[in-house]
C-alpha cells in the first residue's frame, strides 16, 4: 500500500502544507495555538506554575493574560504545572481553557512530560472541545432560543413574503450584534413584526440569523429542488442580507468554511467577537439603566413593557445603605433627578415621583436596585426557567414589569447578570462567599464552581502554604467558608476547608470555636452511631499526614529513610549483645579502669540525638528527655530558640533536627485530636 492509498501525505507535501501554514501565520489569517510572549505578566504565570502558586495564577489569568502562550523555552504555563507535579494548578488552567490536545506537539509533549499518572489521567479527561471554548455554553444557550417555544420569550415576528415561513427572535440580540437592527429598533422599539424583503430567500435569512445568535453555520446552504431557491439564489441572498444588515463577517465564515482549522479558528473569533457585542450592549442599556430607590418605594416602580431596551423582567437586590438612598450611581444625571416627568421617552421610569419627601444623607436605611432583564438570557437559570416555564404570577405578561426580589446585594447580582449574559465572572475573594450562595440560590451550577475556585486559589494562594510563608498572608474565614460549603454541597471547598485547617492545625486545634465545628460534622450524620466516623476529622487527619510526609517524599527520602532505619536497628542490637556480652563477664558498672561508662540508649545521664532523617512519622518517637529552660529562658518563643539553634517541638521538647520535630509533631497533633474526641465524648 503506497502513501496516496494510506491517507498520509509524502514528505514534499508535508513540507509544503507546513509552510503554507506558516505563511497564513505570518500573514495574520491563521493564529498561532501556542504563540511566543515575552511579558512580565506571563512570566509571572510561568513562575506560579513552577511553584504551585495558585493566588498568583487566578492573579494572571483574571488578568487576561493567554495562557496557551509559550516562552522563549518553548514551554507553555500547562506544561510547566504538569512537569512539576502541581495537580491543582493544572486543575487551574485546564478549567480556564489550556489547551491539551491530543495528536499536537504541545498536547503530546504535555502527556509525556506530566510528573504522575493522577496528572496525567487529569489531562486525558480534557479533550479539545471541552478546554478550547469556554464561551460555548453562552453560544449553546442563544443558539437554542431559535427553536425554544417554552417558556415564550421572543419579542419580534419576522415573516418572509417569498413563502410562508416565521422567525420568532429577540429585538435585544439583534439590536446588539447588527448595526441596522440596533438603528431601526432604536427609533421604533414597539415594532412587533418585520417582513422579509420578496429577494431575500428565507434559507439565506435563516443563515444570518443562525450566525447572529452565535450558532453554527449549516455545511449546506438550503438550496435546490422542492425549496423554490437555488444554491446560487441562496448565496447571492446571503450576501445581500449581510450588506443589509451590515454583518459582512458573515460572508468570510462561510468562505473560510473549507479548511478546517481556518474554520475552527474563525468560529471561536466570532463567538468572541459576540459575546463582546453583547457585553457592551448589556453594560451601556441594563447596568446604565439600573435604578437605585428607597426599598419602601421599590414596588411603586412602574416600568412600561414597551421600552426602549426591550426588557420584561425587572430584579431588585436590597442592601442596607447611610448615603443618599435617592441617587443611583452610574446611572445618568436625569435618572437621579426628581424634578423631572416619572418617565422618558423610552418608557424607563425616572425615580421617585417630584413630590416625594426627600431622603435624609445622615440616617441609615435600607436601598434597593432596580435592573431591567431579558427573560431568554435569565433562562440559563435553572431558578428562573421553573419560574417563568410554571403558572406562578412572575411568568404572566402584564401592563408593567414585575418586579422579582432576589436575596443577595446589588453588587453580587450585577455579578450574577453579567455571568449570564456574558459568560464572564470576574470577582475578588470579598464577594466570593455572597457569589457562591447566590448561585446555589439560583441553581447556576458553572457560576458556583467558579466562585469555588476563587475561594479555595486566592485564599492564602494555596492551602498548603503554611503561615508566616508569605508576607502577604491574611487568615481567612476558615469556619465560615467550611460551614457554606456544606450548605452549598461544594466538595471542592470541603476539601479545601479540611486542608486549610490540617495545615494550620496547632493554631485551630485548642480554639472552643473549632470544637463546635467538629460537633456539626458529626451531626451532619443522621442516626449517628458509634461506629460511624467524623468526615471533618478524616479528612483533616488525611491532609496531616501529606502535610508532614510532603517534604520526605518531595526530596525523595523516604526509601533513604527505611534503609537507614534498618541499619539503626540493627546497629542497637549489636551495641546491646555486646553490652549483654559484657556484663556475662563479670565486669562491673564503672569498669576495670574506674573510668566512667559511655552512656547508652535511653539512660538518664543524657538522651542522644537521634541520626538525622532516619525517622518513622508512622510510629510514636522514642522517648525524649525534657530539658528545664535556663534561666531567662522561660519567655522565649519557639522562634528564639530556632534563631539559637535549638529545635523544640510543639510542646516545648527538644529535637535533633527538623525531621525529628516533624514526627513528633505529627505524633502531638494527632494526639490532641483524639483529646478533643475525649473532651466531646465522640468516637471517630
Amino acid at each position: 500500500m503506497n502513501t496516496a492509498e494510506a491517507g498520509l501525505l509524502r514528505k514534499h507535501e508535508l513540507e509544503a502544507s507546513l509552510h503554507q501554514e506558516k505563511k497564513l501565520i505570518e500573514d495574520g489569517v491563521l493564529k498561532e495555538d501556542n504563540p511566543l510572549d515575552t511579558s512580565e505578566n506571563f512570566r509571572r504565570l510561568c513562575e506560579a506554575c513552577r511553584r504551585g502558586d495558585l493566588k498568583v495564577c487566578q492573579e494572571m489569568i483574571t488578568e487576561g493574560v493567554n495562557i496557551n502562550a509559550r516562552d522563549s523555552y518553548d514551554y507553555t504555563a500547562l506544561i510547566l504545572a504538569s512537569l512539576c507535579g502541581n495537580y491543582e494548578v493544572v486543575q487551574l488552567l485546564l478549567e480556564s481553557g489550556a489547551l491539551c490536545e491530543r495528536d499536537t506537539f504541545q498536547g503530546e509533549r504535555c502527556l509525556y512530560n506530566a510528573l504522575n499518572d493522577k496528572i496525567r489521567n487529569l489531562l486525558l479527561s480534557y479533550d479539545y472541545s471541552k478546554s478550547s471554548d469556554p464561551l460555548q455554553p453562552l453560544a449553546s444557550h442563544l443558539t437554542s432560543l431559535l427553536t425554544r417555544e417554552h417558556p415564550k420569550t421572543a419579542d419580534i415576528l419576522v415573516t418572509s413574503q417569498a413563502v410562508n415561513e416565521t422567525f420568532q427572535l429577540h429585538k435585544f440580540i439583534l439590536s446588539a450584534r447588527s448595526p441596522y437592527f440596533n438603528d431601526k429598533l432604536s427609533q421604533a422599539a414597539e415594532t412587533q413584526t418585520w417582513k422579509l424583503p420578496h429577494s431575500i430567500p428565507p434559507q439565506a435569512f435563516a443563515t444570518a440569523i443562525r450566525y447572529l445568535y452565535l450558532g453554527e453555520l449549516p455545511r449546506d446552504v438550503g438550496g435546490g429542488p422542492g425549496t423554490g431557491f437555488s444554491d446560487a439564489d441562496v448565496l447571492a441572498g446571503l450576501d445581500k442580507i449581510c450588506k443589509h444588515l451590515e454583518i459582512t463577517s458573515l460572508s468570510q465564515v462561510i468562505l473560510d468554511s473549507g479548511d478546517r482549522r481556518l474554520a475552527r479558528q474563525r468560529r471561536t473569533d466570532e463567538v468572541a467577537r459576540g459575546r463582546d457585542q453583547i457585553e457592551s450592549w448589556f453594560r451601556s442599556k441594563v447596568l446604565k439603566h439600573r435604578i437605585k430607590t428607597d426599598t419602601s418605594k421599590a414596588d411603586d416602580v412602574k416600568w412600561d413593557r414597551s421600552n426602549g431596551i426591550f426588557a420584561d423582567v425587572l430584579l431588585r437586590a436590597d442592601e442596607e445603605d447611610t448615603e443618599d438612598e435617592g441617587y443611583s450611581e452610574g446611572a445618568p444625571d436625569h435618572l437621579n433627578d426628581q424634578s423631572q416627568p416619572a418617565r422618558n421617552a423610552l418608557g424607563i421610569p425616572l425615580g421617585s415621583a417630584p413630590n416625594s419627601r426627600s431622603i435624609s444623607r445622615t440616617r441609615s436605611s435600607k436601598t434597593s436596585t432596580i435592573y431591567p432583564c431579558h427573560r431568554a438570557m435569565l433562562l440559563r437559570s435553572e431558578f428562573f426557567s421553573a419560574m417563568f416555564s410554571s403558572s406562578f404570577k412572575e411568568a404572566q405578561e402584564t401592563p408593567h414589569l414585575h418586579i422579582i426580589p432576589i436575596d443577595c446585594s446589588p453588587a453580587v447580582l450585577e455579578i450574577v447578570l453579567t455571568f449570564l449574559y456574558t459568560e464572564k465572572a470576574d470577582f475578588g475573594l470579598d464577594l466570593a462567599i455572597d457569589v457562591l450562595f447566590a448561585a446555589d440560590l439560583l441553581l447556576i451550577d458553572k457560576l458556583k464552581t467558579k466562585a469555588a475556585v476563587v475561594i479555595s486559589t486566592l485564599g492564602n494562594g494555596t492551602a498548603t502554604a503554611l503561615p508566616g510563608e508569605n508576607s502577604e498572608d491574611e487568615l481567612l474565614d476558615i469556619y465560615g467558608i467550611l460551614r457554606a460549603a456544606w450548605l452549598t454541597r461544594v466538595q471542592r471547598l470541603e476539601e479545601f476547608a479540611a486542608r486549610y485547617i490540617a495545615y494550620r492545625l496547632e493554631s485551630y486545634i485548642d480554639d472552643p470555636e473549632f470544637a463546635e465545628l467538629v460537633k456539626e460534622s458529626a451531626g451532619r450524620i443522621s442516626a449517628r452511631q458509634e461506629t460511624d466516623s467524623i468526615e471533618l476529622l478524616d479528612d483533616i487527619r488525611y491532609y496531616l499526614s501529606e502535610r508532614f510526609r510532603l517534604r520526605f517524599e518531595d526530596t525523595g527520602l523516604e526509601e533513604a529513610m527505611d534503609e537507614e532505619a534498618a541499619q539503626l536497628q540493627q546497629q542497637q542490637e549489636q551495641e546491646a549483645a555486646v553490652a549483654s556480652a559484657g556484663a556475662g563477664t563479670g565486669q562491673e558498672k564503672g569498669g576495670e579502669d574506674g573510668k566512667e561508662p559511655l552512656p547508652q540508649w535511653g539512660s538518664a545521664v543524657a538522651a542522644p540525638s537521634p541520626p538525622d532523617e532516619a525517622v518513622d512519622i508512622n510510629t510514636p518517637p522514642s522517648k525524649t528527655t525534657q530539658i528545664e529552660p535556663a534561666a531567662g529562658e522561660e519567655d522565649l518563643t519557639p522562634e528564639d530558640y530556632l534563631a539559637g539553634g535549638v529545635i523544640r517541638t510543639l510542646d516545648g521538647e527538644v529535637a535533633g533536627d527538623e525531621f525529628d520535630r516533624d514526627a513528633m509533631n505529627y505524633q502531638i497533633l494527632l494526639g490532641k485530636i483524639e483529646a478533643l474526641l475525649g473532651r466531646l465524648k465522640l468516637d471517630a
